[in-house]
């Protein structure tokens, strides 16, 4: 089995590879949005990088410096030799970028996006906003900037927290997603009611694609409540099926990461009101272990009265997930199982961990995960 860090950027063997983002869309325009998109000037009238939106208008994605970029080595000294070696460590290094950690596909996707919806819409403010997270001192924010311009990412807003909890700040930069290697500080974030997940990092990467997003998402304790999961848990394969026969016409109540699917497809009309519906470059997948005939369809209805479109639904019926991940090659899959987080990281597929719900009570990692 491909072994996996607890920690992502300690297993990541070689560069992450530019990622490809491709097509799929939903949405609706406003005539405002038709006009010229406002650019910053420099000090000679050049037009440089467009502004990032208000918070409150974009889907923000806040990224923990540890998943976008490779800090195994810094946060070695840091352990080792203390704070104020690892703060002079990294001023001595900071012209030195970090090589892409995790997270950087993905972040290089929703990019990608953001300049597909500025030729749609060159006045809309509803775009992706990348935030970057760190515990870091602002000293080390000068090789945090060094190394974003050194990827011509386009990532304008930092929080510093010096070494204090970031979560505040989330609430206050509307974030819908917070991706972190700190299981502990996403737990708290999923207790605040954002969007988290802990990053994972295959020792093999698949190729993503450069042109289209791909966001992969487990459906029980993740989009879903875990209320059909815990009857599984509690009674088993026989009285989980029964339970979803009987309730299929009652919906399911939300999971932590439905709001993040919405702020997705509220992007996707975008492009099929412009008639890009087959070239969007933002498409979904529901990947879960129900299966079809005996509990898809309670799943399918509750998508379909929260008004949200899945592009793909794959019932596995229990089957691994990993090979079906491995031919999607999201640039993120979701799941609240570490059963299943090993699987797709098995694959080569960048796995996620939404640690929610009755299966964290059962979850026991294996030897293969951590070091």
């Amino acid at each position: 089995m491909v072994k996996m860090s607890l920690d992502p950027v300690q297993v990541m063997s070689g560069q992450v590879k530019e990622l490809k983002v491709a097509p799929s869309s939903n949405g609706e325009s406003r005539g405002s949005w038709e006009a010229k998109e406002e650019f910053d000037q420099d000090h000679l009238g050049l037009t440089t990088k467009p502004k990032p939106p208000k918070p409150e208008n974009a889907v923000t994605v806040a990224v923990s410096s540890r998943v976008l970029f490779r800090t195994e080595r810094e946060q070695k000294v840091f352990e080792q030799k203390g704070v104020e070696e690892y703060l002079r460590y990294q001023i001595e290094h900071e012209t030195e970028p970090f090589a892409p950690g995790p997270a950087f596909p993905f972040v290089k996707a929703l990019e990608a996006v953001n300049t597909r919806l500025r030729e749609l819409y060159p006045q809309s403010e509803e775009l992706f906003d990348i935030v970057l997270v760190t515990y870091n001192h602002a000293h080390v924010g000068i090789r945090l900037i060094n190394t974003i311009n050194h990827h011509n990412l386009f990532i304008e807003r930092f929080c510093m927290t010096g070494g204090s909890s970031p979560i505040g700040y989330l609430k206050a930069w509307h974030t819908n997603l917070y991706l972190s290697a700190d299981a502990d500080k996403v737990r708290e974030a999923l207790a605040e009611g954002i969007a988290a997940a802990t990053m994972f990092m295959p020792e093999k990467l698949t190729e993503v694609s450069e042109t289209q997003l791909r966001v992969a998402f487990d459906g029980d304790a993740v989009l879903f409540s875990d209320e059909s999961e815990r009857i599984f848990k509690a009674h088993g394969l026989d009285k989980f099926f029964e339970h979803e026969r009987d309730n299929e016409d009652i919906l399911l109540d939300h999971g932590p990461l439905k709001g993040f699917l919405e702020a997705l497809g509220k992007l996707q009309k975008k492009f099929y009101a412009k008639g890009q519906r087959l070239d969007c470059p933002i498409r979904t997948y529901l990947v879960t272990a129900r299966s079809a005939a005996s509990s898809g369809i309670r799943a399918l209805k509750t998508l379909r009265a929260w008004g949200l479109e899945i592009d793909e639904a794959l019932f596995l019926a229990g089957a691994p997930k990993g090979p079906m991940l491995e031919k999607i090659r999201p640039h993120i899959y979701f799941d609240d199982q570490m059963f299943h987080v090993e699987g797709a990281a098995e694959m080569g597929t960048v796995a996620a961990h939404v640690p929610y719900g009755i299966a964290q009570k059962y979850t026991k990692q294996k030897t293969s995960v951590g070091k």
